[in-house]
């Protein structure tokens, strides 16, 4: 295995729902330093891991393993951390509880500081779903967090936000095979359907007009789409990939005991120095979201990023130019 897991035992949601026998899947990079000031923590987005985690750090880069230690945590529900692919009845499936932000954040807090013995965190970073983890470390341990930097990504799910997931979600959920999520044999209708609605909101509209997916290896349209059905019917559990839309439906970094649903108190307690970043085409997390956001954040730098590439500008290997600037924005919170 090249990952290690932290047994949480069972786990008190803010539902007021247990998650039985909870575990986190993650994998550090690096070291901790004798003044434990080198801490990056990279949560995982909506379809990710820690694998491709990696492609946000490396030698010689802004987040470097010779120089920091860096905690990739993988999310509830992604299959590897507790999912419903992988527990027990009776939370197997569509029994698995719902969990939030909130609850992902303190469980990941738990790993730091009873497992790794983190006392504070210089940076946490992500992109999408992990940016929106950022935020929420941000606001829930305001005192522990040094600097976030989240990525297309924001501080609460827009109501727009919210029916783009209905959207995607109702396609999956529309196979006949689903069942409620009961099924004997993989919904792969839904999940390819799924994969369809999903692709036409990743990218720009500049993109597809300027076919823009030649640059990654596609020769058609056509060709994209394919690619991103097999994806999601070939690596994808449909119950999994509904947990975490829940969660994103959900995110809001006010919600919980803090902050009461206050979301001009929950930004406003955000200390960390703070750059949000996102991309003046994402049709998921536009940036106007952000510059509101912004004015409520104590310690912020608004700093949008014009790409045609989209919400997708950020996956690496996509648009050079982003991921430069990202280095630039990584490197001034790192050292200073």
């Amino acid at each position: 295995m090249d990952y290690d897991k932290f047994e949480l035992g069972d786990v008190s949601l803010l539902s007021g729902e247990v998650l039985n026998s909870a575990f986190l899947i993650y994998k550090t990079y690096g070291k901790l330093n004798s003044s434990k000031d080198n801490v990056v923590v990279l949560p995982t987005f909506y379809t990710g891991s820690h694998q491709r985690n990696e492609g946000f750090f490396g030698k010689g880069r802004a987040i470097d393993p010779d120089k920091h230690f860096i905690i990739s945590i993988n999310i509830f529900g992604n299959g590897l951390s507790s999912s419903p692919s992988n527990s027990l009845a009776p939370q197997d499936g569509p029994r698995f509880p719902h969990i939030s932000l909130w609850d992902n954040i303190a469980c990941q807090y738990r790993l730091l500081t009873e497992q790794l013995g983190v006392e504070k965190i210089a940076l946490v970073a992500g992109w999408s779903m992990a940016g929106c983890q950022a935020y929420q470390w941000a606001a829930q341990y305001p005192n522990f967090v040094n600097a976030i930097l989240p990525f297309c990504a924001s501080a609460k799910t827009s109501p727009h936000n919210f029916v783009f997931l209905e959207g995607v979600r109702s396609a999956l959920c529309a196979d006949q095979s689903w069942n409620q999520g009961d099924y004997i044999s993989p919904p792969t209708r839904g999940l390819k359907a799924f994969a369809r609605v999903y692709a036409g909101w990743a990218f720009s509209q500049t993109f597809y007009r300027e076919s823009l997916f030649k640059e990654i290896g596609y020769q058609t349209l056509e060709d994209l789409l394919v690619d991103w059905e097999n994806d999601h019917a070939e690596n994808w559990d449909a119950n999994n990939l509904l947990c975490k839309l829940a969660t994103w439906q959900t995110s809001d970094i006010s919600i919980g005991p803090l902050y009461n649903g206050d979301i001009g108190m929950a930004l406003q307690g955000i200390k960390a120095k703070t750059i949000l970043m996102p991309c003046t085409h994402d049709l998921y997390f536009p940036p106007e979201d952000n510059a509101i956001e912004a004015k409520s954040i104590s310690n912020a730098d608004f700093r949008p990023f014009n790409s045609p590439w989209g919400h997708c500008a950020a996956n690496p290997g996509n648009d050079p130019e982003f991921t430069a600037a990202l280095e630039q924005s990584i490197n001034e919170l790192l050292e200073n």
